[in-house]
């Protein structure tokens, strides 16, 4: 009776049964996979936020494929105070990243044709792909002095059905910036294979040094759509915004903008009070993003700190994101540790193959929980070892 492309297992793994029990037991729990910034602690401002929602403007229906002009805008600005440069009408607004992926692959792929990811990445790419009867092929990330892309794998993964490359910029979880020559490696790759890349940038602002990192919006060597939205970089993942901006040769740019614009226009997904929000709400991001940077730093050193009082457990470098990757010893598989973690010690956390870590010796945590409960949970990741 159900399509095929739904036919997922959906049974709950080890680690979700065992969360749930203990959940339901009432235990206390330090979960340090926690990546909702509206229940960690950040001051919002409110009335601002609530303000903005309340514009008399949204009484007035403007159906506007991409998006209403004026919050476009704001977003163009957005990229010129980085200096990229981006045209408001190469953009259009969607309801979150996950429909302008939807978006993308309709106007790229017939069914049964690939896209490349990276790996390590993260697992809701799967289901993405799924519903849009798109079949997903891996690319691997290695890690030497830092993570970087594995060309030689990559272009090994190209096939005859191969229609685009997907980076994420930073990566999830791995926190790897797609470098000056990764870029100019991918986009000749691609230019030689008439290939579009697809750049996911939700993580962009969120840079752990002072070195400021090209965005993709403005990449004119191969047909590139680059996409964003509030709910990384506002810390609002409740208010449904996101944007994907097209760019690349003229040609290929304007033909994939009509496509893209005729599906926009058949679903009419934004709502006018977002839409009219938009500004306030970027305007909002400078303070949000300055308590969650000051969190995740003093929670790296003290990971760092803990970690340096013992040779078990590592971490791998990380230069964007909320998220460290953790390294551990393999005398178990991870979900085994994480089990063991959460049943006698209440730490929630999650184990690498959840992100597509070729081996058990991995474990992810989060940056963003409270100082006082990440150091506790750290503390006691760091003794069952």
């Amino acid at each position: 009776m159900f399509a095929d492309r739904t036919n997922w297992n959906l049974e709950p793994n080890r680690l979700s049964e065992a969360l749930a029990r203990h959940r339901v037991a009432g235990k206390p729990l330090i979960d340090l996979t926690a990546s909702n910034p509206t229940e960690c602690g950040f001051t919002y401002d409110r009335e601002r936020i609530l303000s903005a929602l309340a514009d008399p403007q949204s009484l007035s229906y403007e159906p506007e494929p991409k998006g209403l002009l004026a919050a476009r805008e704001v977003i163009v600005g957005y990229y010129a105070d980085r200096g990229d440069h981006v045209a408001a009408s190469d953009m259009l607004l969607t309801t979150s990243t996950s429909e302008a992926y939807a978006f993308v692959f309709r106007i790229l792929c017939n069914p049964g044709d690939e896209v490349l990811i990276p790996t390590p990445s993260y697992p809701l790419f799967d289901l993405l792909a799924d519903i849009q009867d798109v079949r997903l092929v891996r690319y691997p990330l290695i890690y030497d002095h830092g993570w970087q892309i594995a060309f030689h794998a990559l272009e090994a993964a190209l096939t005859p059905r191969t229609r685009a490359i997907i980076v994420v910029h930073p990566n999830n979880p791995t926190g790897h910036f797609v470098k000056p020559d990764e870029r100019s490696g991918l986009n000749q790759i691609c230019a030689g294979r008439q290939l579009a890349i697809i750049a996911d940038e939700v993580f962009l602002d969120f840079a752990l040094s002072s070195k400021r990192h090209l965005s993709w919006v403005a990449n004119s060597e191969v047909l590139t759509f680059t996409m964003s939205g509030l709910s990384k970089m506002c810390g609002l993942p409740q208010m449904k915004a996101a944007w994907l901006a097209a760019s690349g040769p003229k040609d290929l740019k304007t033909r994939a903008l009509e496509r893209l614009e005729v599906i926009a226009d058949t679903y009419l997904s934004m709502n006018a009070p977002i839409q009219h929000a938009i500004p306030e709400f970027l305007q909002q991001r400078h303070e949000f993003q300055r308590q969650l940077m000051s969190r995740v730093r003093g929670n790296l050193a003290e990971l760092d700190r803990q970690l340096a009082t013992q040779k078990a457990c590592g971490r791998r470098e990380i230069e964007g994101g909320w998220y460290a990757v953790l390294r551990v010893p393999t005398t178990r598989t991870d979900e085994e540790v994480a089990l063991d973690l959460l049943e006698k010690e209440g730490v929630y956390v999650h184990p690498g193959h959840f992100y597509d870590f070729p081996a058990d010796a991995y474990l992810i945590v989060s940056l963003i929980g409270s100082e006082q409960e990440f150091g506790e949970g750290i503390r006691r990741l760091v003794s069952i070892f």
